[in-house]
C-alpha cells in the first residue's frame, strides 16, 4: 500500500495552489504558514496548506494584515 506524501516542497506546495513561489516564501516569512525545516529544505505539511487556504478565502494574500496565520 503506497501512502502519498504528507508535506510539500514551496515549490510543489505553490504549483498545487496556484500561489507563487515568492509569495509563498513571503507568507512564511511573516509567519503565516507552519513549515518543517531540514537543513535547507522546507516542507510544508498538506493540511496545512488546505487550512491555510480556507481560513484566507477571499483574502489578498499580498498583503500582510490581511492574512490570517494558522497553527
Amino acid at each position: 500500500m503506497s501512502v502519498g506524501k504528507m508535506g510539500l516542497t514551496i515549490e510543489e506546495a505553490a504549483e498545487s495552489t496556484g500561489i507563487g513561489r515568492n509569495t509563498m516564501r513571503k507568507l512564511i516569512g511573516w509567519g503565516k504558514l507552519p513549515i518543517l525545516k531540514l537543513g535547507r529544505k522546507t516542507i510544508i505539511r498538506k493540511d496545512a496548506l488546505e487550512r491555510f487556504m480556507e481560513a484566507n478565502q477571499g483574502r489578498n494574500l499580498l498583503v500582510r494584515n490581511e492574512v490570517r496565520r494558522i497553527e
